[in-house]
């Protein structure tokens, strides 16, 4: 946007430029020639009326001293001719090409004096353009053309002198363009601080939300009144979004903590029941309950996992990726065991360090194991692998239990959401979320797949630290 708005500015200055600079120097160019012209015509009258009575008298000498000072003195060549248009009198330049009557450039002046007519200004001197200027001034005596006197002069001093002007009207241009550039750029950035600092929070809001610190103010950070004003509405919104965020973040976490005692009491009351039920009705009513507790219970579990991993965006400890696995894998084997599940590591063993919230580590892998372990069928393996790519760690959990259709995999990742396939499979369905929630705030990414052979595979992959 700053690009865009200084070429804005830029090309409004290059049009003012160009706009004035132009006009401007053909006004010059012409002022040069109506100069030359004016002066050329007055001297070329003045020959005119000394050349009527040498004319009459047939005595065109008379006039030849006066004609060859003028040209030696400015270097204009002068001819005077007769009413047939032959040459009488003339005097050439020294540096000048002697004059070809026959040119149209010099002839038709000569016809149009000798018709009575004056010579009329030329077009605008260009300092590119060498043509002389060529006047002819018709000679009368008594209402009679006798002749015509011509002159032609070079214009070189005169373009030179435009060009100079040119020149100046040039730089003065590029300084203005200089001066509109400092000028633009200050301003510019002026304008923009606020609208910057407002997309820097807008990017650090959810950042700030999720581990808890207050984000920056960005209404008092200088710019134009209205930019401030539209600052001061987003620290206001961001506050309330913050406040509302965590008061929600709050309640789970305190319903849920406060749901576990009296849920706990419930169990064990329902647990104290067993061997006082007779009937086998109440027997298995007694049962469903317990069932229901339990699978409560483990709600309760999930939704306290999930606060803690939204509240966990503070500071991120580095964590050796392939002891963590190894640890948790070692401890989830006797589970495996138990199910005929074989887990595999498959660690390059580099000490590849990675940055994640505190016990983070340990959460992803007891999610995705345990998940895992759930759909894996007996006599099959999960693998779990570490490997290092360039500055990125990839940590992957791969069963080969049934997998999911293609269709439900970006619904996995929902809170509570599950497939209508594992319905009776044990679980929240919170597992995935909290896992993507801490993978979010370690800065990694998180894919899921469905390999070759069956099963599913969970893919996170974050910065090496």
């Amino acid at each position: 946007m700053r690009v865009r708005l200084q070429g804005i500015v830029l090309t409004l200055v290059a049009l003012l430029v160009f706009g004035l600079g132009i006009p401007l120097a053909i006004s010059i160019a012409a002022g040069a020639q109506q100069d030359l012209f004016l002066d050329r015509l007055t001297d070329t009258a003045r020959f005119a009326s000394l050349a009527q009575r040498p004319l009459l008298d047939n005595k065109p000498y008379l006039i030849e001293p006066d004609v060859r000072r003028y040209t030696e003195v400015y270097g204009v060549q002068v001819v005077v001719v007769d009413q047939d248009g032959r040459p009488v009198v003339t005097a050439l330049g020294p540096a000048a090409a002697r004059i070809d009557l026959k040119d149209e450039r010099i002839s038709d002046p000569v016809h149009e004096a000798l018709a009575g007519r004056r010579s009329q200004p030329a077009g605008v001197l260009m300092p590119w353009d060498s043509t002389p200027l060529v006047l002819a001034e018709p000679v009368l005596a008594d209402g009679e053309v006798r002749g015509a006197v011509l002159t032609v002069s070079t214009t070189d001093s005169e373009r030179a002198a435009v060009l100079w002007w040119w020149l100046l009207l040039a730089a003065g241009g590029i300084l203005a363009f200089v001066v509109a550039l400092g000028v633009a750029i200050p301003v510019v950035r002026w304008i923009l601080k606020p609208v910057k600092r407002l997309d820097d929070a807008t990017g650090a809001l959810v950042a700030s939300v999720v581990s808890g610190r207050e984000a920056e103010p960005v209404g008092e950070g200088g710019g134009p009144p209205e930019l401030r004003q539209l600052g001061r509405s987003f620290d206001r919104m961001a506050e309330s979004v913050s406040g509302a965020l965590a008061a929600q973040r709050a309640f789970v976490a305190d319903a849920s903590h406060q749901l576990r005692n009296p849920l706990t009491a419930l169990k064990i009351r329902l647990g104290n029941l067993d061997g006082h039920v007779v009937d086998d009705q109440s027997a298995a009513d007694l049962e469903a309950a317990r069932v229901d507790a339990g699978r409560l219970h483990q709600i309760l579990d999930g939704l306290l996992s999930m606060a803690r991993a939204e509240a966990s965006g503070g500071e991120l400890d580095p964590v050796v990726l392939d002891e963590a696995v190894a640890e948790r894998v070692a401890d989830w084997s006797v589970v495996g065991e138990a199910r005929d599940v074989r887990l595999v590591v498959d660690a390059a063993g580099d000490g590849a360090r990675v940055r994640m919230p505190p016990r983070g580590a340990e959460t992803i892998l007891d999610a995705l194991l345990d998940n895992a372990l759930k759909f894996t069928a007996a006599g099959t393996e999960i693998r779990v692998a570490v490997e290092r790519d360039g500055d990125r760690v990839r940590l992957s959990v791969r069963d080969h239990g049934p997998g999911l259709p293609p269709e439900e995999l970006d619904r996995a990742l929902d809170r509570f959401w599950r497939s209508p396939a594992h319905q009776n499979v044990p679980g929240s369905g919170l597992g995935l979320a909290i896992v993507s929630e801490l993978t979010a705030h370690s800065d990694g990414e998180l894919a899921l797949d469905l390999p070759d052979g069956g099963g599913l595979r969970i893919t996170m992959t974050f910065p090496a630290a």
